[in-house]
């Protein structure tokens, strides 16, 4: 049977203007945000616009052992979302459905909305969703789901599969099953949600999620340090997360703060090799005990300048700069980007151990940070026309991760594994843990339709 055949079956079997041909569309769906360099053209693009599409979509694929990337908006750094020339791009960017409930504080939320798009529907009823990624103003709550996203605030709130109370998923055979719901505790059988939240497409694609809902946070303080190096920067880290648990402490080094200066002019001190953005959220007096314990680490460990406001639009103001520090660098050059994770107290060593990898393999690499829970984002810039810079750049890219695995950290704190990092894999979780995880994938999905080629 010709492509075009059985694509026109699938064209049948969806609602009209579902399913997208158009050459120039369908390229659009080739690649996230990593920008995968071994991505193909799918033969299609399917816009779900419920979840009895994604079930039609699936069970079409599973008809005709075609392989069903899932997409949310696009903005996966980890090549989660790679297109394969024989396969289906499956996107929920039109799922868009949102209901709050004040009462139980949830709101069920279809995938496409974006992470922004959820904290403004529950601000209005005077609610507050935690998890912050730097993209969340483009990146989709699907996504979120899929790939277990973080983000500034998870120092103190946690990442996105704490606040997923439940999900809807279509798994590989196209059933559609829930899991979980809107209670806040809720013991019964296996714990299934948190099995699919990270799993990154390959074990079922999530079509509804119910999320736990905060009070909004409290007006935060602000300090914000700088240092002569990203060594007494990561020393001033452990030195505030020893004693208190602080609202944001995220850290930026020399590169990031030039490259977030020169568009944003916000006055940064060009001249330091690392920058500290703290906060603190606690209520009343305690928010000022909590600000001078991080004046104090940061004078003790050698800031040579600390400036604490609890003007909320000044503190905005610096949190707006970290948010914009992998714009700012990718402006530099092309970004080969990294999401390594350490215990805290291997913060510097990982810190310095990168150092010594970009002189070793001769390339630029911008460090950023959660610095406050070790998760570190760093940034290979490269030029991708230079086969010898190019191959430098994915030296250095491997020899990173091999130094957090060494460190007993962790290829991806927030990203996912995708594409891009499932090489190193096993080197992390161990062969059981690998052949556990290929029984569970193999059970759910036994045909291998489902994003194949990602995590494993």
């Amino acid at each position: 049977m010709s492509t075009a055949t059985v694509v026109a079956d699938l064209v049948s079997a969806l609602p009209d203007g579902v399913v997208v041909t158009d050459p120039d569309i369908v390229a659009g769906y080739r690649q996230d945000r990593a920008a995968d360099p071994d991505a193909g053209t799918a033969i299609a693009v399917v816009r779900a616009t419920s979840t009895a599409d994604v079930q039609a979509t699936v069970r079409w694929c599973a008809e005709h052992r075609i392989p069903v990337i899932p997409r949310g908006a696009g903005t996966g750094l980890s090549g989660g979302a790679t297109a394969q020339s024989d396969g289906i791009v499956l996107t929920t960017e039109k799922m868009r459905d949102i209901t709050v409930d004040p009462v139980t504080r949830t709101a069920i939320c279809q995938p496409g909305l974006l992470n922004a798009e959820v904290k403004a529907a529950v601000k209005e009823h005077h609610l507050w969703y935690p998890p912050d990624p730097s993209s969340f103003e483009i990146c989709s709550i699907g996504g979120n789901a899929a790939t277990n996203a973080g983000g500034l605030c998870c120092v103190k709130y946690g990442v996105t599969s704490d606040y997923v109370l439940g999900l809807e998923v279509v798994l590989a055979d196209g059933r559609a099953v829930r899991l979980g719901g809107p209670r806040l505790k809720d013991t019964a059988g296996l714990s299934l949600t948190k099995l699919f939240v990270g799993s990154e497409g390959t074990l079922g694609i999530i079509t509804e999620v119910t999320l736990r809902l905060l009070p909004p946070q409290p007006p935060a303080s602000t300090v914000v340090a700088s240092f002569a190096s990203v060594h007494a920067a990561s020393q001033a880290v452990l030195a505030i997360t020893s004693t208190i648990r602080p609202a944001m402490l995220e850290f930026m080094d020399k590169v990031a703060i030039n490259a977030v200066e020169d568009h944003l002019k916000m006055g940064l001190d060009r001249s330091a090799g690392a920058l500290l953005v703290a906060q603190s959220d606690a209520p009343g007096a305690a928010a000022a005990a909590e600000v001078s314990v991080m004046e104090q680490a940061f004078t003790d460990c050698g800031a040579t300048e600390v400036f604490s406001t609890d003007d909320p639009d000044e503190g905005e103001a610096f949190t707006a700069a970290r948010r914009f520090a992998i714009p700012a660098v990718e402006k530099i050059g092309p970004l080969l980007l990294e999401d390594v994770g350490v215990p805290l107290h291997k913060l510097p060593d990982l810190i310095d151990g990168i150092e010594a990898i970009a002189a070793n393999r001769r390339v630029l690499i911008s460090v950023i940070a959660h610095a406050g829970d070790g998760n570190t984002h760093p940034l290979i810039v490269h030029d991708p026309t230079d086969p010898d810079e190019t191959a430098r750049a994915n030296a250095a890219f491997g020899e990173v991760m091999d130094l957090a695995i060494a460190l007993g950290g962790t290829i991806t704190g927030e990203h996912g594994v995708g594409r891009l990092k499932k090489g190193w894999l096993p080197d992390q979780l161990g062969d059981d843990v690998i052949e556990l995880t290929r029984r569970i994938k193999d059970t759910l999905d036994p045909l291998g339709i489902l994003n194949p080629g990602t995590m494993l």
